[in-house]
């Protein structure tokens, strides 16, 4: 199987953990200390990569060039999931985890090649649309288009600050949970006012 496709399913595979919040099978507490777990398992695996001390084949496959040197997209999705899921009420957390967990691995494997330019129109079209989509069932229409946004302007380009990528993976979750916020707060002032 071709790398880009495993690190996908690798991605796609955070599932997991908030449908089985949704089905009932463990609490919002359950998620939480999960998410922090496998974070804390992130940052050693990262340690234990980048001082050479760990050098699994794994690592080779599931990691990109520009990754070898640095902390790896895995570690920094683990970063974005947690914070989101540690500050956010689960009603805005889920969906903006799902926009990470099943958009992006979608969006790439459709566009992205792995490369760090920005994704051409028709792909980012696709993406806010599969992001609104994904949105639907847990929030308002209005708060769906913002995070579905927020999280297609994130997934649009990795910038590179002092040589460093900054992978969607860290910015999809938080972004997407600020502007789904928002557009509920936005909802809620048209409604107060009579729109």
């Amino acid at each position: 199987m071709h790398p880009e496709i495993q690190r996908r399913l690798v991605h796609a595979s955070g599932v997991v953990i908030p449908f089985s919040y949704l089905g009932g099978i463990i609490t919002w507490e359950h998620v939480q200390l999960l998410f922090v777990l496998c974070m804390l398992s992130a940052f050693v695996l990262e340690a234990l990569r980048l001082t050479g001390f760990l050098q699994w084949q794994i690592f080779d496959t599931l990691t990109r060039e520009y990754e070898h040197d640095h902390v790896a997209a895995y570690a920094l999705y683990m970063i974005g999931t947690t914070v989101v899921v540690l500050t956010v009420r689960p009603g805005v957390a889920v969906p903006a985890l799902l926009l990470l967990m099943i958009a992006d691995p979608v969006i790439g494997v459709l566009g992205s090649g792995g490369g760090l330019t920005i994704k051409p129109i028709r792909v980012l079209a696709t993406m806010f649309a599969l992001c609104t989509l994904i949105a639907l069932p847990f929030v308002h229409l209005v708060p769906a288009i913002c995070g579905a946004f927020a999280a297609t302007v994130a997934d649009g380009a990795k910038p590179v600050i002092a040589g460093y990528v900054i992978d969607d993976n860290l910015t999809i979750p938080p972004a997407a949970a600020v502007s789904i916020i928002a557009g509920q707060q936005l909802l809620e002032m048209s409604h107060s006012v009579g729109f």
